[in-house]
């Protein structure tokens, strides 16, 4: 499938220095994915995006570029990354699974102010595609340019937030429509696939896989809001890294960058499908079925609570299903984990308690990195 990068900083940084210059930059990862291993499609090469927050004199909304070229083989991408800046970016490489191989198909998607991107797949798809589209406003049906189900589902959620009383196409508030409305937002979308699947035919379901992978990540401008998610308590979902400090420095070499932390702040936060970088104990593995949320360079996690998420600390759910999604391959994840950096760190430098480290609260997130008071 996909390979995605989030990038929010409290400074613009230029877009090649995540995209193209990294020893395993996005652009790498379109034809070399570590943490892949997919023998049918075993490049993401059917298209890629970037999306980008620009000055607010040219407005709030994102700048998007999309091409059906690989982006390995995309000179434009090296004239626009090698002259670009911004503080909140999105970039994307494509392997598709719906949807035909063109621009609107291509990742990220917007509207107003918001940006969208997905990696995964939504179960059982072929079954739900017409209840999903039935059941959003005639405003986000409208919008739909392509055929993948990773708009529909950007459309789901932009149905989600005007029925909770945030229109995306009115004028944006200031300071974005806030991290709580977005996570709100996605929890409630990622519920509403689950309930499309659950109402699925008994008859349709016979040897039909409906469980979902729904890594999504969305922004206003100001805010970030990712998810790493199954639809399953066994399986394990795709992978979802970040990494957080106060400098992103090339060092020792070309390409050979590096996370530079000279306190506990966050003045950069990443978050990407697979590390950009092979410094183990640079990034921190995102926990199966949890958002991760970035708010004023603040890195909170919570735990989606549902059917499908699992109490018990210890518990090992199984890749096989990622693996056969090729969203998953046989490198070694990264050293540190979220239990990990929370034990070290905790709010405000102090050790967090073992049963918040174990599972947290619904409304107790892990705070792993912080620049500002929440």
């Amino acid at each position: 499938m996909c390979r995605f990068l989030v990038y929010k900083g409290k400074d613009e940084i230029l877009l090649s220095k995540l995209i193209l210059e990294p020893q395993h930059s996005v652009l790498t990862q379109s034809y070399d994915c570590r943490l892949r291993l997919d023998t049918r499609r075993p490049h993401n090469g059917d298209g890629f995006g970037v999306g980008y927050y620009t000055q607010p004199a040219l407005g709030p909304e994102p700048c998007i570029f999309t091409s059906t070229i690989p982006a390995w083989n995309c000179i434009n991408l090296e004239r626009l990354a090698t002259k670009t800046t911004s503080s909140l970016i999105f970039a994307h490489v494509r392997a598709t699974t719906e949807g035909s191989i063109s621009d609107s198909n291509c990742h990220p998607f917007r509207r107003g102010s918001l940006m969208f991107m997905h990696n995964g797949n939504i179960g059982g798809w072929k079954y739900v595609k017409r209840a999903l589209a039935l059941s959003v406003d005639a405003s986000w049906f409208n919008g739909v340019q392509g055929s993948t189900d990773s708009e529909w589902a950007f459309a789901l959620f932009l149905d989600v937030m005007q029925k909770s009383g945030h229109d995306p196409d009115a004028n944006l508030p200031d300071g974005g429509f806030g991290h709580v409305v977005l996570r709100k937002a996605i929890l409630q979308t990622i519920k509403r696939i689950n309930q499309l699947i659950a109402d699925i035919p008994v008859e349709h379901r016979e040897g039909l896989d409906t469980r979902s992978l729904l890594n999504f990540a969305v922004a206003d401008g100001h805010s970030v809001v990712c998810t790493r998610y199954v639809s399953s308590a066994t399986d394990e979902a795709a992978s979802l890294y970040f990494s957080s400090g106060t400098s992103w420095k090339e060092e020792g070499g070309k390409g050979n960058y590096k996370m530079e932390r000279r306190d506990k702040g966050a003045d950069i936060v990443l978050v990407a499908s697979e590390p950009l970088t092979f410094e183990r104990d640079n990034w921190v593995t995102v926990p199966t079925n949890s958002t991760l949320t970035i708010h004023k360079q603040t890195v909170l996690i919570h735990p989606i609570h549902d059917q499908y998420y699992n109490h018990a600390p210890s518990y090992v759910r199984s890749s096989g299903f990622a693996v056969s999604k090729g969203l998953v391959g046989g490198a070694s994840p990264p050293a540190t984990t979220v239990g990990d950096q929370a034990q070290e760190e905790g709010e405000g430098g102090r050790p967090v308690p073992e049963s918040r480290r174990a599972r947290g609260k619904e409304n107790e997130p892990f705070v792993l990195a912080t620049r500002n008071r929440i």
